[in-house]
């Protein structure tokens, strides 16, 4: 019986992993879609986002009958309640790479620009975030996860830069301002898969050392890190 339950959360673990998977590259495809203005990538990220919804639906259905049928306790039982939080925050990503989308379709009605701010190298940071939370799911590694944490601070900065950046633009070049309003939401777009990304390795740390540092509370003194 025991066997049995073990292999159903290795299935279940598999699975998750597999969706992260198409999440992270719906995210980098969205971004090569905003960088080449190629509507076919858009096309591969719609439908990207189809599949990962319908995995995000069965993965948490294997999560709740696993709760229902065996009635975990201890480390299996939040390792059960991690993946739920990890697959919700991972559809998120996907969503992300769909908002993306919609604003490279909106930049095809206006010339193309160079903007002073770097969407590649944001992109690859908050994807990088997820690739490291994942890693550290895959490894059951805290510290991993815990490192994660601190990267946020990079996306967040950057993402001010390029806010002020953009908003500059929009003051001196005012005919730029379609251009430079989607390049912001796409940004925005960015700094929240770095926030999933740091959801992801809270859970992590949860299921691992049992600890809530959700809000990047110090589980010492309560203190904000």
């Amino acid at each position: 019986m025991r066997l049995r339950f073990h292999k159903s959360l290795d299935d279940l673990k598999e699975k998750l992993l597999i969706v992260a998977g198409m999440a992270e590259q719906a995210i980098q495809r969205a971004v090569e879609a905003y960088r080449t203005r190629d509507l076919s990538i858009c096309d591969l990220v719609d439908r990207s986002e189809m599949a990962i919804n319908r995995l995000e639906r069965e993965i948490d259905q294997m999560a709740l009958d696993l709760l229902a049928m065996e009635q975990p306790m201890a480390i299996d039982l939040r390792f059960i309640l991690a993946v739920i939080k990890i697959n919700a925050d991972v559809e998120r990503v996907g969503d992300s790479a769909v908002n993306i989308i919609e604003r490279v379709r909106d930049l095809q009605a206006y010339p193309a620009v160079d903007l002073p701010i770097d969407i590649p190298r944001m992109a690859n940071l908050a994807a990088g975030m997820v690739r490291k939370s994942l890693q550290s799911f895959i490894e059951a590694d805290a510290a991993m996860a815990n490192s994660v944490l601190s990267m946020d601070d990079d996306v967040d900065k950057l993402n001010e830069t390029t806010y002020y950046a953009l908003l500059n633009v929009m003051k001196e070049q005012p005919q730029l301002t379609p251009q430079a309003l989607d390049a912001l939401v796409i940004a925005r777009s960015l700094e929240r898969v770095a926030d999933h990304a740091t959801n992801i390795a809270e859970d992590v740390i949860f299921w691992v050392q049992g600890s809530d540092v959700r809000h990047h509370m110090s589980v010492v003194d309560g203190s904000r890190r």
